[in-house]
């Protein structure tokens, strides 16, 4: 195992990996125990008491953070020409339909978020393989399938994220960068956390939220009372 720098020791003194934390507290520590040298992003990892094989424990959907994700989110839009104006004007990197259709089923895969139209979800419906592994695939649950495609491209570049349930029962999103200030750290955490607390599918029993853990890009997970969050 690779030797602690003093600085990491310094950051790790400040932190005890056995002890619930506050999302409050937590806020403030994930800064503390972040040694890179470059801006890490800021993920929150929530345990879900939940089966994500049976269809009515399913847990999904999107939140706009307050304060963004502080990453510049590529979006593509696949729409028909009447609407390519106002995907571009609203900010979408990528427009267009069967050119990128075609790019996509070459491997091409370089955005964050797609987002289309009912109308032509036939066509996109067809590259399922490859964008449903990578978390690609639009889903009207999530807003990005959709005829208001302008609100939708704004609320994706202004910090809307989708989450969903891993086959394990944690959802997994990175909420920010360590270079927000705690506040804003906290503020976004707690609004995914509440949202997916609204989320609780009547079917789950027992412990919904079993634990959270905020962490950043290389430090360790701080574990966070789900009682301190109303979980």
């Amino acid at each position: 195992m690779a030797k602690l720098t003093k600085k990491q020791k310094e950051a790790l003194s400040k932190y005890d990996p056995a002890q619930l934390y506050t999302l409050d507290d937590a806020s403030n520590v994930v800064k503390e125990i972040t040694t890179v040298k470059f801006d890490a992003s800021v993920d929150l990892a929530v345990r879900l008491g939940v089966d994500p094989r049976k269809a009515n424990q399913m847990v999904r959907g999107s939140v706009s953070l307050p304060h963004g994700t502080g990453k510049d989110v590529r979006v593509l839009v696949l729409c028909t020409p009447d609407k390519e104006q106002e995907a571009k004007d609203a900010g979408a990197d990528f427009v267009g339909l069967d050119e990128f259709i075609e790019k996509i089923k070459g491997g091409w895969t370089d955005v964050d978020v797609i987002i289309t139209m009912p109308s032509v979800m036939g066509k996109v419906g067809a590259l399922g393989r490859i964008l449903g592994p990578r978390g690609l695939m639009p889903n009207p649950k999530t807003g990005t399938v959709t005829m208001d495609i302008a609100k939708a491209v704004q609320e994706t570049k202004a910090g809307k994220i989708d989450f969903k349930v891993d086959k394990f029962g944690i959802i997994h999103a990175s909420i920010g960068k360590v270079s927000f200030d705690s506040q804003k750290i906290y503020d976004n955490a707690n609004e995914l956390l509440q949202t997916i607390i609204k989320l609780k599918p009547a079917a789950a029993k027992g412990a919904y939220v079993k634990s959270i853990a905020l962490s950043s890009t290389m430090s360790p997970g701080i574990k966070i009372e789900p009682r301190s969050v109303g979980a």
